[in-house]
């Protein structure tokens, strides 16, 4: 696909030929009226493309933005989970998995870090389930954000964006993803850690984080999918609720900025 800018809005192309946005149009035209989710304003084609005209998110990228901070507490990742968990809670209850959850699809829309201006885009990959047993086969996943179930070629469900959740958690907390943990880390390694669902929560990293937040982390990213939260059940985890009672102090990570870059590049 190939993507331009007008003023306000986001024109993407999409060959017909590499791939079918039907159902792609279909959810986004169904569900982009959530707060949180990328604006779908229209859809066009011809014999050879597929063109869509979405909201323009100015803010950029959710990791970039952090970082261009300078500062962000856990309180200010709370507010950020809060909006995410809110949009995927959504979708799921209308049987609609995303299966692309990373930084590079949660951008802010406007040039603040207003957190209501939160937008998941890329729906891609999104699925509406429609199988009798509710399962998926299809693999479709980013290494370092893929559920473990995926993996295992089983079948999986929408707790696999849970699992994407859980990390994009990890990695606003830590400036880490959890299964990556050096810059030369080949997939094939990243993916077995994610297979055997090992991760750390010790380190510089996570000397000040709450224990709260460390428990609802612990809870999403649960190697077996039927033990992890909801997305709705994230909304009442207490980490949540008590958002304003959370540290304000800007978190570790931020004195080691090269090697979250490295992270993500």
């Amino acid at each position: 696909f190939v993507c331009f800018f007008f003023f306000v809005f986001l024109f993407w192309i999409i060959d017909k030929s590499r791939r079918d946005a039907a159902e792609e149009v279909d959810i986004l035209r169904r569900y982009s009226h959530h707060p949180n989710i990328v604006k779908l304003y229209a859809v066009y084609e011809d014999n050879i493309n597929v063109y869509l005209i979405e909201e323009i998110c100015k803010g950029g990228e959710l990791l970039s933005k952090i970082m261009m901070l300078k500062h962000f507490s856990e309180r200010e990742a709370a507010a950020v989970m809060l909006r995410l968990a809110n949009a995927i809670s959504y979708l799921h209850s209308n049987q609609v998995v995303h299966r692309d959850l990373k930084p590079s699809n949660i951008m802010y829309a406007s040039k603040t870090a207003d957190p209501d201006s939160i937008r998941i885009i890329d729906f891609g990959f999104a699925k509406q389930l429609r199988a009798e047993n509710g399962l998926l086969m299809t693999p479709c996943y980013t290494a370092q954000f893929v559920a473990p179930e995926i993996l295992r070629k089983q079948g999986y469900d929408m707790n696999c964006d849970v699992w994407s959740l859980g990390v994009l958690l990890f990695t606003m907390l830590s400036g880490e993803t959890p299964f990556a943990t050096s810059e030369n880390d080949s997939p094939q390694k990243i993916l077995k850690r994610v297979g055997e669902g090992k991760y750390s929560l010790n380190g510089q990293a996570w000397i000040n984080i709450s224990e709260q937040a460390k428990d609802l982390v612990r809870h999403l990213l649960h190697a077996d999918p039927s033990k992890r939260l909801s997305a709705k059940q994230i909304l009442i985890h207490p980490w949540i609720v008590h958002l304003n009672s959370l540290p304000t102090i800007r978190l570790n990570f931020f004195n080691d900025p090269f090697k979250v870059m490295v992270s993500f590049s």
